[in-house]
């Protein structure tokens, strides 16, 4: 009886690290990538550029890069969760992940192009909402991730004061 010890590459088993990195280039790039794309797509007004803006209101490229840094953090942090089998101890977790995410994609657009204003306040509630859920499930799932969520949150919430100027 003889054993064939040599494996096919497609029939060793991938490696831990090797499949880590893909994820984690995965999890962030996604939201990374929808994030910029929804900037390129819908964040041509020039209204925003032209307004007399307070001192304290970001410009909008900062604006617009914020964004694509809290979209980067979130991906990070919903990996650190899925890295620790957390979305299937708490699937209401994805939820709010997802829901967070589409709130933040829906911004952009009702904010810039159809001049929404109040919708766009109560998107921005929402998304303020769902990050908070995250940031409360995340953190009993992987603390690290549960703090970084909060920086997300903190500039979620400075984004609904910004919204709320133009409400009010």
């Amino acid at each position: 009886m003889t054993y064939n010890v040599s494996r096919t590459r497609s029939l060793k088993k991938p490696s831990t690290a090797g499949g880590g990195v893909r994820s984690l280039a995965t999890a962030v790039a996604v939201p990374v990538a929808l994030t910029l794309a929804n900037i390129m797509r819908y964040s041509g007004s020039q209204a925003y550029k032209n307004l007399d803006l307070p001192f304290w209101m970001p410009s909008l490229w900062l604006l617009h890069l914020t964004c694509l840094s809290t979209a980067f953090v979130m991906g990070l942090s919903a990996w650190l969760v899925w890295a620790e089998s957390g979305f299937h101890r708490t699937p209401s977790a994805i939820v709010m992940y997802l829901a967070q995410l589409g709130f933040s994609l829906a911004w952009n657009p009702i904010f810039f192009k159809t001049d929404a204003i109040r919708l766009a306040l109560a998107v921005n509630f929402g998304q303020l909402a769902a990050i908070f859920s995250c940031s409360r499930m995340f953190g009993k799932l992987n603390p690290i991730a549960g703090d970084l969520v909060k920086l997300c949150l903190v500039w979620t919430g400075y984004l609904t004061v910004v919204n709320l100027y133009f409400v009010l």
